[in-house]
C-alpha cells in the first residue's frame, strides 16, 4: 500500500501544470491538436452526423479522465437525449474496468433466482431476480443489490429478447457498482436509450447547450437538504481551487447514503460542470478547447484523501501526507463547524 501510495504521488505530480487536453493526449500518445476533432468525429459523434459543442466535449472528457476510461474503445461515448443535449454513456466493458481499479474493490459474486420466467418477446427463460454482492477491503460488510426481471427488462428488438440473462446481470453489476463505489454522472446504454424515449428535463443531469442541468432532488426534508447542503458548499470551496473532485466524491460516497447521498453527489457534479463551463467561457474562443482544467496550486488527490479520511485515534503520518496536513486539518475543521451549524 505505501508503495502505491508513493506510484500515486509521482504520477500526479508529473501531470501538474498540464491541461486537461494535454493529459489525456500523453494517456493515448496521440497529438493534442488533433485529439478533439477525433473524439467529435467518433467517439463523440451524434446521430445526425454533427459533433457536440465544446462545453459538451469537455463534460465529457472530465467524466472519462475522473474514471480513466477510454473513448476510442467505447468504454464512454455520448448519446443524444430529447432535449438536444448529450448523456455520458459507459460500455459494460468500462463498468468493468472503474470497478476493478477501485484501490478498494475485493471482488464480486452473483446470486440467482431459482425460480425462471419468460418475460413478453423474450425467446429464452430468464431469472426472476438476480443479485450482485460487492466486497470492498474498507467495509465490514459487502453491498448487496437484488434487481427484479421485471423491471429492468425490455422488449425491444435486440440483446433483451435474445439474451435476456446475461443482460440482467449487468443491470445488477452497475446498480451494484454505483451503491458500493458512489459512481455518478455516468449511464449505461439502456438507461440511455430510456432516457431519448421519455421526457425526464427533471430528472436527470445532462449538458445542454453548454450547461449542466440539475438531476431531481431526491425525497428530502428542506432541513435535510439545507444540512447537506452546508456540508458540500464547503467541500466544493475547498475542492474547486485545487480541482479535487474525484476526492470529494469518493469522499461524500463514504460520509452520506441513500437519498442524502445521492442528493450530496449530484450537488458536487453540478458544481464540477459549472467549473468547467466557467473555464471555456473565459478562454479565447479560438482555442477553447484548450481551456486549462488543472489548479491554481499544487495538490495531491491521493494524499488528499488519505489524509482527510485518517483515523484520528491512532494513525501514523508519511511523509507525503504530513506535506498537506495543514491543509487537511483546515478543510476538516470548516466542515465540522459547518456540520455544527445544521437546521434541526
Amino acid at each position: 500500500m505505501a508503495t502505491q501510495t508513493v506510484q500515486n504521488v509521482e504520477n500526479l505530480s508529473e501531470a501538474k501544470g498540464k491541461k486537461l487536453l494535454t493529459r489525456v493526449a500523453e494517456r493515448y500518445g496521440v497529438d493534442e491538436a488533433k485529439l478533439m476533432t477525433t473524439l467529435k468525429a467518433t467517439a463523440f459523434k451524434q446521430r445526425n452526423g454533427s459533433g457536440p459543442t465544446n462545453e459538451q466535449m469537455m463534460a465529457l472528457m472530465i467524466v472519462a479522465e475522473q474514471y480513466q476510461l477510454n473513448p476510442f474503445t467505447k468504454e464512454i461515448y455520448a448519446f443524444p437525449d430529447r432535449n438536444n443535449g448529450i448523456v455520458p454513456v459507459v460500455g459494460v466493458d468500462g463498468w468493468s474496468r472503474i470497478v476493478n481499479s477501485h484501490p478498494e474493490y475485493q471482488g464480486m459474486t452473483f446470486n440467482y433466482s431459482a425460480s425462471m420466467v419468460r418475460p413478453d418477446g423474450a425467446k429464452v427463460d430468464a431469472h426472476e431476480w438476480i443479485e450482485c454482492v460487492m466486497y470492498r477491503r474498507d467495509k465490514e460488510h459487502p453491498t448487496i443489490v437484488r434487481e427484479y426481471l421485471d423491471e429492468v427488462y425490455r422488449n425491444i428488438d435486440g440483446p433483451w429478447r435474445t439474451h435476456p440473462k446475461r443482460m440482467h446481470r449487468h443491470k445488477a453489476m452497475i446498480q451494484c457498482a454505483r451503491l458500493a463505489f458512489g459512481f455518478v454522472g455516468i449511464f449505461d446504454q439502456d438507461e440511455a436509450e430510456r432516457i431519448s424515449e421519455v421526457d425526464i428535463s427533471n430528472k436527470v443531469s445532462r449538458v445542454v447547450d453548454g450547461e449542466a442541468r440539475a438531476t431531481a432532488e431526491p425525497t428530502l426534508s428542506t432541513g435535510q437538504c439545507l444540512n447537506i447542503g452546508i456540508v458540500v458548499d464547503r467541500l466544493i470551496e475547498r475542492a474547486k481551487p485545487v480541482n479535487a473532485w474525484q476526492s470529494a466524491y469518493e469522499w461524500l460516497g463514504k460520509r452520506f447514503s441513500g437519498a442524502e447521498r445521492e442528493y450530496a453527489i449530484n450537488r458536487l457534479r453540478e458544481a464540477e460542470l459549472c467549473s468547467a463551463t466557467e473555464a471555456i467561457a473565459e478562454a479565447d474562443p479560438v482555442s477553447a478547447e484548450d481551456v486549462t482544467t488543472e489548479p491554481e496550486e499544487s495538490f495531491d488527490d491521493d494524499a488528499y484523501e488519505a489524509e482527510f479520511e485518517m483515523d484520528q485515534t491512532a494513525q501514523e503520518t508519511s511523509e507525503q501526507d504530513s506535506e498537506f496536513a495543514g491543509l487537511f486539518a483546515d478543510m476538516k475543521d470548516s466542515l465540522e463547524d459547518a456540520e455544527g451549524a445544521y437546521i434541526p
